[in-house]
């Protein structure tokens, strides 16, 4: 049989390949800093009410292909207080994973042949979904100094084959947080030429609950422009439970719902409701586990102090770290040592766009910073 050339030309699933360097995946001594997953289950209450809906045969069923109507008004209701601004449950469509979301919202807006604009170092799952769809992404550049990228750069990459500006933030490879200024920026540039804005804001609930991420909702013409992507995967412990969120236009989510039935017909409805009662009852447990995550980044800060460490930490936040190694060598054959020689799991720079072969991803939202004096050592042995 004949494959899609456009399958075969996109790059194979780089946690996969990146644990394929591991020796030994039950040595104690391994540090995973891989893929970035929560380092604790959901809280007890939300397992407890999932094992009683489901054993009450709630969640076996199909659902709206928005989604059930409780969470698409708990998500508005949540996204109106968190970002000031006025978000109704027609705005909202929840998928199966913010990938999914993406990947519709793609689907939704382009045809093969038109162009996306991404920031530099951008997520390998947005690169490999362009790259299957026959979407050309045309890279903002890194700016090591900042990790924030250009609203007049992008200005000039648009053309009549544009689409969509996206933006990731917090950023995922970098740990960035973009501002407010940046973001709005960037929405009256995709404003003046027509395109959508799309915000993968996956990471969101790991900024400072008093810092307003951006003030785009609070706009009465946000809908025109701007494309909100959300994950309930991270802030809930449930990347298992696959569910995630676009809010836009109706008349976008109206487009994306022929998606969605053509994919997944609906998100996963026990997810759905793990989701919903997330969003009614855990936000206490949310904001403490926030705050862990904000001191675990204060501390990699800390221990990239360390005098004798040549590795260089670019930014910080959320669930990443992003790193300057010292070789001339590639990221990969850096990563691939430092896996196989120092035992810490870890992706290269070059997963995540081009010329991005100075740098490491290290995901340490998995990993205590108890352990972070052991890494720094790790990394100062492989210099």
């Amino acid at each position: 049989m004949k494959f899609n050339p456009n399958v075969l030309d996109c790059a194979a699933a780089p946690i996969a390949e990146a644990w394929s360097w591991v020796k030994d995946p039950t040595s104690e001594r391994l540090i995973d800093m891989c893929q970035a997953v929560p380092a604790h289950l959901p809280p007890q209450s939300l397992r407890d009410y999932l094992g009683d809906a489901i054993k009450a045969g709630e969640g076996a069923t199909y659902t709206d292909i928005r989604g059930i109507p409780p969470l698409r008004e708990a998500l508005a209701a949540n996204i109106s207080q968190r970002y000031q601004g006025t978000v109704d449950e027609a705005d909202v469509l929840i998928t199966a994973g913010c990938n999914q979301a993406f990947c519709s919202v793609v689907d939704t807006l382009c045809q093969a042949g038109d162009e996306l604009i991404v920031p530099l170092p951008c997520y390998f799952n947005h690169q490999m979904w362009l790259s299957t769809r026959a979407v050309t992404p045309r890279y903002l550049s890194f700016n090591p100094r900042t990790a924030m990228p250009d609203p007049e750069e992008a200005r000039g990459l648009i053309n009549e084959r544009t689409r969509a500006i996206l933006l990731v933030t917090p950023n995922n490879p970098s740990g960035a947080i973009y501002s407010p200024e940046c973001i709005e920026q960037f929405f009256e540039v995709a404003k003046a030429h027509g395109l959508a804005l799309i915000v993968d804001e996956t990471y969101r609930d790991f900024i400072d609950i008093e810092q307003l991420p951006h003030r785009l909702f609070g706009r009465d013409d946000w809908r025109e422009t701007f494309v909100h992507l959300y994950s309930f995967s991270k802030v809930f412990s449930l990347t298992g439970f696959r569910t995630g969120a676009v809010v836009a236009s109706t008349a976008l989510i109206e487009q994306l719902k022929k998606i969605q039935d053509c994919t997944a017909i609906c998100a996963p409805h026990a997810g759905q409701l793990a989701a919903l009662y997330g969003l009614q009852n855990l936000h206490d447990w949310k904001v403490e586990k926030s705050e862990e995550l904000a001191q675990r980044a204060i501390a990699i800060r800390q221990a990239f102090s360390h005098p004798d460490l040549k590795y260089r930490l670019v930014s910080a936040g959320a669930y990443f770290a992003y790193v300057e190694h010292p070789f001339s060598a590639s990221a990969r054959d850096v990563v691939k040592k430092l896996i196989q020689e120092q035992e810490i799991v870890c992706l290269p720079g070059s997963y995540f766009g081009q010329d991005q072969e100075k740098f490491v991803r290290l995901a340490f939202a998995n990993v205590h910073e108890s352990h972070f004096e052991d890494v720094i050592s790790r990394l100062i042995a492989s210099q």
